[in-house]
């Protein structure tokens, strides 16, 4: 597993968190987390496709990237609220692991591993979509 590092790619024009190719799967506790890591590395992912992050690093390194995102003019987007949901959920103590991957082979891989797994929220940045994982 790698370290999380918000990194300019990782961001829309205005600043908000938006890493495309990536899945951001939230879960209620560290050992949720923690577990779904290992059963995703068990699969064959490698720990550099995958960054663990806690609640605090959530609301440091994530939530602060909304900062003035509605200002002037609203976004004709979701990320923010996508962004706000993330603090919220992380505001209560949980965890996410953010995952490379890509494509909709990779992705749909992925959810297959947390198939039984408790997660909590989940979404999927593609070009111009964010994609709910979670019902």
């Amino acid at each position: 597993m790698k370290p999380f590092a918000l990194e300019p790619n990782m961001l829309t024009v205005r600043g908000v968190f938006y890493p495309t190719g990536h899945m951001f799967v939230m879960f209620p506790t560290e050992k949720d987390a923690r577990d779904a890591e290992r059963a995703l590395e068990n699969d064959g992912y490698t720990g550099e496709s995958i960054c663990f992050l806690t609640p605090r690093e959530i609301q440091e390194k994530i939530a602060r990237t909304v900062g003035n995102a509605d200002i002037p003019l609203p976004s004709a987007g979701t990320e923010a609220d996508t962004v706000r949901h993330f603090a919220e959920l992380a505001g209560r103590g949980h965890y996410a692991l953010m995952i490379h991957a890509p494509t909709a082979a990779q992705s749909d891989r992925v959810m297959n591993v947390l198939k039984n797994f408790p997660v909590s929220y989940g979404q999927k940045y593609r070009h111009l979509v964010i994609e709910d994982l979670v019902e």
